[in-house]
This record gives structure tokens, sequence and C-alpha cells, in this order.
């Protein structure tokens, strides 16, 4: 009776969820944006892409979708969120706001957005701490 052993298997295996469990982090980049705390449900993570568009506490733009975080302007934003969803009209479209930019800034982004031809927009907030 012929067996396998299974032991340098898992040893591979181990390996190899340390190496994913170290780079993971590594590979999220984002803007440092100081969200609003807010007592709201979570949406529901999906496994398709999502668009988000940042504002920092500078008023400078951001846009995550595809690895690029240079600051940009408000109408080059909204040219690339056009051209975006011209190739896949039911992406999702999120804003991140810092809490210390006004309310005004963050309304003009969101109407860049629907300008752009997102039909909803989504608010990126942290729990709220208890």
């Amino acid at each position: 009776m012929s067996e396998i052993n299974v032991v340098p298997y898992i040893d591979v295996m181990l390996v190899l969820l340390v190496i994913f469990m170290i780079t993971a982090p590594m590979l999220t980049q984002g803007v440092n944006v100081e969200l609003p705390n807010a007592n709201a449900t979570p949406i529901q993570n999906s496994d398709t892409d999502v668009l988000i568009a940042s504002i920092d506490g500078q008023g400078n733009y951001f846009l995550d979708f595809g690895g690029s975080q240079d600051a940009i302007s408000l109408e080059d934003l909204q040219d690339k969120v056009r051209k975006v969803l011209t190739q896949n009209a039911s992406l999702p479209v999120l804003v991140r706001g810092d809490k210390s930019v006004s309310y005004g800034e963050v309304v003009s982004l969101m109407v860049a957005l629907q300008a752009a031809g997102a039909p909803n927009v989504g608010l990126v907030t942290e729990p709220e701490s208890k």
C-alpha cells in the first residue's frame, strides 16, 4: 500500500500564506484622508472594482482606480471618471472626503461625478467607535 506524504505540501502552503499576509497590506495604497465618523451600516462588499474619488485636507482631488494616486484637477478627475464609466456603467462610485474639508467642496466633487455619468455616489466614513 502506497501513501502520499502531504507534510511538504502543508509546509509550502503555510509559507505562501505568510507571504500573502505580509504583502497584502503593502499593496493597498491610498490618500491620507481623515474620514468623519458615522453610525451607518456598511455597504455589501462585492467582488467588482470600485471607483473612489478622494479630497484631502488641502483640497486636492485624487482618483483611485488603476493604481494612480497623483493629485489632479477637478476637470481631469471628471474626464477620467467619464472614460471609466463609459467602459463599465455599473461601476460603484464612492467619495472619500477629509472631515476638515468644507461641505461645499465635497458637494462640488459629487456634482462633478454626477456630470461625468455616475448614477449614484456613496460616501465613505469611518465606523463610529463606542
